[in-house]
């Protein structure tokens, strides 16, 4: 009789221990924000194989800035895995405020950097500071190419314009996207223009151009060449509605190495996701940290399924 009680208690326990593993059926879908980068586009893909790998079903929404941190307000987005601190600070300071977003306090990025640059020919020919773009007004065609409208970037470029910051306020900020901003950057090196663009690291263009960060940027971008911590974003109560998607989302961790060689087949148009996967199928030594703690959609053991999946078992 009390073996049969004992059993009993037994396989309740494992049951209600098996249903409290398992995430709620509304976590499957994971959303995430993408606001057209290509270092974006990498650590998405990254997160999104492994959620694949442990039976979830990430999808990726590309928005602006603005329209990716009301997303996160309004819960039509649950991660972003892209705010670039400090440029977006301004940003992001009126959610954040009104606590309407949550921040994890963990960098998923540091030693990241975000400034104006130039090819290397440009800085040799003394454009090495900020100070020194207006005094190339006419050599620059008096443009300052940014990307994407709605970018963090563009709104500090446009502020210096409007206010006459460093004397560009004769200047015009040249809006397109990150694809469009690089054509011209190495058609400019092409026929070795001057040209003054956003550039930042980690990105392909670090090893693929020869390019020189502008000093003296410091008030506007930041110190060290606009030095970053790129942090996760998430709605305030993600972790209580799905906390192993959270806790995936906490212990991510990349770094500029992990980015730019993931990036470089985006940008010779392979798919995120599939680039992702090849890198990590060759990598796989970065999931013990990534999936510490963390189990597969149904409740079960998620480093060798993640393993299994990226090894294609």
């Amino acid at each position: 009789m009390n073996r049969l009680l004992t059993a009993s208690l037994c396989a309740l326990t494992f049951t209600a221990t098996s249903a409290l593993a398992a995430e709620p059926a509304t976590c499957r879908n994971v959303r995430f924000a993408d606001v057209g980068w290509t270092d974006i586009a990498a650590t998405t893909g990254l997160a999104s194989t492994v959620l694949e790998g442990l039976g979830y079903k990430p999808t990726k929404t590309i928005a602006s800035v603005p329209i990716t941190f009301a997303g996160v307000r309004s819960k039509q987005i649950d991660v972003f895995l892209g705010y670039w601190s400090p440029t977006m600070d301004p940003m992001i300071d009126p959610f954040k405020k009104a606590g309407q977003v949550k921040i994890l306090p963990t960098p998923n990025l540091t030693g990241a950097k975000y400034t104006l640059a130039v090819p290397d020919y440009a800085y040799n020919a003394g454009i090495k500071t900020f100070s020194d773009i207006a005094k190339n007004y006419d050599k620059l065609d008096g443009k300052i190419y940014g990307i994407e409208p709605g970018n963090d970037g563009n709104a500090l470029i446009k502020k210096m314009i409007d206010s006459n910051q460093y004397g560009l306020g004769k200047f015009k900020l040249v809006e397109s996207s990150e694809a469009g901003m690089l054509i011209e950057v190495n058609r400019a090196i092409r026929d070795k223009k001057p040209i003054v663009f956003l550039g930042w690291e980690p990105h392909p263009m670090n090893v693929q151009m020869k390019i020189d960060y502008l000093s003296g940027g410091d008030d506007v971008f930041g110190p060290n060449y606009g030095e970053a911590r790129v942090l996760t974003v998430t709605p305030t109560d993600y972790e209580a509605r799905c906390p192993n998607v959270a806790k995936l989302v906490s212990n991510l961790q990349f770094t500029t190495d992990i980015e730019n060689h993931v990036m470089l087949p985006i940008m010779n148009k392979t798919d995120a996701n599939k680039a992702a996967r090849e890198w990590l199928k060759a990598n796989p030594a970065v999931l013990d940290k990534w999936l510490a703690g963390v189990k597969t959609f149904d409740g079960g053991d998620g480093l060798p399924a993640v393993k299994a999946y990226i090894a294609g078992k």
